[in-house]
Order: C-alpha cells, then structure tokens, then sequence
C-alpha cells in the first residue's frame, strides 16, 4: 500500500518536473524577451521567471531523487533472490544426481 502510494506521488513529481523544465528559459531567451516587451517581467516580478523556477525545480528533482531511491530500496527489501543451489553444489565439489 505504501509502495503504491509513493509511486503515485513519484509519477506526480515527475510529471511537474518535466513540466518546470520546458517552463525555464534556455541562455538566449533574454535577447527574444527583449524584442518582444517587458511581459516576461510581469508574471514572475522584476526579476523574472529564473530564480523561482529554479528554486522550484531543484525542490522537485531532490524530491524525484529521493522517491526513486526509497522505491529502488522498497523493491529490493521486498524481493529476496532465491539461492541457486546449482552453484553451491559444483562449490562443494561432490556432483548430485538429477531429482
């Protein structure tokens, strides 16, 4: 139930992630918001949207990273390999016969 919960909450993050991401202006988007108004300027203050959309996704990828992580543990805790008995035998040095 858990498992199934962080997942959920793991799709939600990254799915906002993805969204931060193509939101953040790439290194020559200042020259095009220029040519075009002082809108850009409007929504996110006088500074625009490059600090808080940072700040934003730095929070949601550190949260990506640890939900990935407590998934990856959460999985390995739950699934136990099962010991191969075939190589123990040819360790031990005596061949068993076939059941």
């Amino acid at each position: 139930m858990l498992e199934q919960v962080l997942f959920i909450l793991h799709i939600i993050i990254s799915v906002t992630l993805i969204g931060l991401v193509l939101l953040q202006h790439g290194k020559g988007a200042e020259a095009g918001a220029s040519l075009g108004g002082g809108a850009s300027q409007t929504l996110f203050g006088s500074q625009g949207s490059a600090t808080f959309l940072s700040r934003a996704t730095a929070i949601f990828a550190t949260l990506f990273f640890i939900t990935s992580l407590t998934l990856g543990y959460a999985t390995t805790m739950r699934v136990k390999p099962a010991p191969d008995h075939r190589m123990l035998d040819s360790l031990s040095g005596t061949p068993k016969a076939p059941d």
